[in-house]
């Protein structure tokens, strides 16, 4: 009886041990992220969002059980630029990439000013995300679009997959053209970029990753699945959604795709364990998708134009749906994904940012008035020029500084030091200027962008430009439907 008291006993002690063995194991196994941009998506083109046309399921059930954020921004309102924030958590003095190119785009006699250059190549001493999620174990990979230098394994990515300096596709169908990668002939690239990233998640589950998954989808050019598109053709446009078939079937294909990943998660048993994001590098193209009730869209600093979906979904952290209206940016994705790795900040860095985990784990939380700033001193010209919400009709927007506090959003424009004052509580569209009739809150938040300019080293414009002729009106400023709808579908507009 005795010896048979102490086997029992060592028994269950040694199963405690092994027990608390695997625990402390798996607590000390990094918990996996998947990072899911979509390209040129606008803030409601998705169903979670509110679109009563583009048809998002997928996304929609992510958002039945995860963190939607409807007051979420872009750090810049294009492509390159978002995304060097996005990987790097510093605005963009800090980096100096400002836009794709040159900075001087437009026509020259409608420039007051000499801009400031523009970086074109992330600096490779610039620690990224991946970087530091590489130095902690983590296998990385970014597979889509890259878009800000000529390979992402230069900024601490393990695998790449059709990540070079270029925007976007010359067409979605296989040879992509510059998107150089083995695909059939035909092949989807959407549903390409999506099975390399179901392929990486089934090579590194048993170590932790990063999945950074930049889709090139919606940008144009716009080339839909001939089943959605027919399925497109035939629904009736709603809140004036639904301009192009082709690019609601890429919405929606793109749906799925995000659908397929989540599925890979669960099927390889690492989803409790991950924590997947999506939202949009920036607002959508307004000579696409309306962007209505916001004003302008990709590549203009009023809210159409930066103001994105953002959904955060772990199963386990987020057990119900919830939104939070707390304003927040591309620029907290860096902290956020460093927290929850338990990965540190990098020593040389303090992030423009703040960590998003606080209010993943409590949505009710509230932050108070935070400061939000875009910093802009260069010209973007517009494609189409009556009708997009852009200050005139030559640039989508020109050298510039915005910043948001609360419902408070103020614009500065250094061609002439014009200032805008919206209340996006009352004015989400920025319709009313309210500067004229409210001077002293001009002048305290015209101080803090001031201040905050004069901290992040912002490099604002100048010199005036000798070139530059008010009389000079340049031609193909008239707004034409059939013109539009051929540029839409034929290029690719920046």
């Amino acid at each position: 009886m005795k010896h048979r008291f102490w086997r029992s006993f060592f028994t269950v002690f040694a199963l405690l041990v092994w027990v608390v063995f695997l625990g402390s194991a798996s607590a000390q196994r990094k918990p996996n992220i998947v990072l899911v941009v979509a390209d040129d998506l606008g803030w409601r083109e998705v169903g979670f969002m509110g679109s009563r046309f583009y048809e998002t399921p997928r996304l929609d059930r992510l958002a039945e059980n995860g963190l939607v954020f409807t007051n979420a921004y872009a750090p810049s309102a294009n492509c390159a630029p978002s995304r060097a924030c996005l990987l790097t958590g510093l605005n963009t003095p800090q980096h100096g990439m400002y836009t794709v190119n040159n900075s001087d785009r437009g026509e020259d006699t409608q420039r007051k000013l000499i801009p400031t250059e523009n970086v074109r190549v992330l600096p490779e001493d610039i620690t990224t995300v991946a970087d530091v999620l590489k130095a902690e174990g983590y296998a990385t990979a970014a597979i889509g679009k890259w878009h800000v230098s000529s390979h992402p394994k230069e900024h601490g990515f393990d695998v790449s997959f059709a990540g070079n300096q270029w925007g976007h596709p010359k067409t979605y169908w296989a040879p992509f053209q510059v998107v150089d990668v083995e695909a059939d002939e035909g092949e989807y690239l959407t549903d390409l970029v999506t099975n390399k990233a179901i392929q990486f998640i089934e090579d590194s589950k048993e170590e932790p990753f990063f999945l950074y998954l930049p889709f090139f989808a919606v940008h144009d050019p716009l080339h839909g699945k001939p089943d959605l598109v027919e399925k497109y053709k035939n629904k009736s446009r709603v809140d004036d959604q639904g301009r192009y078939p082709d690019y609601a079937a890429m919405i929606e294909n793109m749906d799925t795709s995000i659908g397929r990943v989540v599925d890979a998660l669960e099927k390889q048993g690492v989803a409790e364990d991950t924590i997947v994001i999506f939202t949009s590098d920036n607002g959508g193209a307004e000579w696409i998708s309306d962007q209505a009730p916001l004003r302008a869209g990709k590549g203009a600093y009023y809210e159409g134009g930066i103001r994105v979906p953002l959904l955060i979904y772990n199963e386990r952290l987020i057990s119900k749906p919830a939104t939070t209206d707390v304003p927040v940016t591309g620029l907290d994705i860096f902290p956020t994904l460093l927290e929850w790795a338990r990965a540190p900040v990098p020593a040389d860095r303090t992030l423009d940012g703040r960590s998003l985990m606080q209010i993943v784990r409590r949505p009710t939380a509230s932050w108070g008035p935070r400061r939000l700033f875009w910093h802009f001193p260069i010209y973007l010209h517009a494609h189409f020029h009556v009708g997009d919400g852009a200050r005139d009709p030559y640039f989508r927007t020109r050298p510039g500084t915005v910043m948001r506090l609360g419902a408070w959003k103020l614009h500065e424009y250094f061609e002439g030091g014009e200032l805008e004052l919206y209340n996006l509580q009352n004015d989400p569209g920025e319709m009313n200027n309210l500067a004229p009739m409210l001077p002293a809150r001009t002048r305290a938040l015209h101080a803090m962008m001031q201040e905050w300019r004069k901290n992040a080293n912002a490099p604002i414009p100048e010199e005036p430009n000798p070139l530059y002729d008010p009389s000079v009106v340049p031609p193909g400023y008239e707004y034409d439907p059939e013109a539009v709808s051929k540029y839409v579908s034929d290029q690719s507009p920046e």
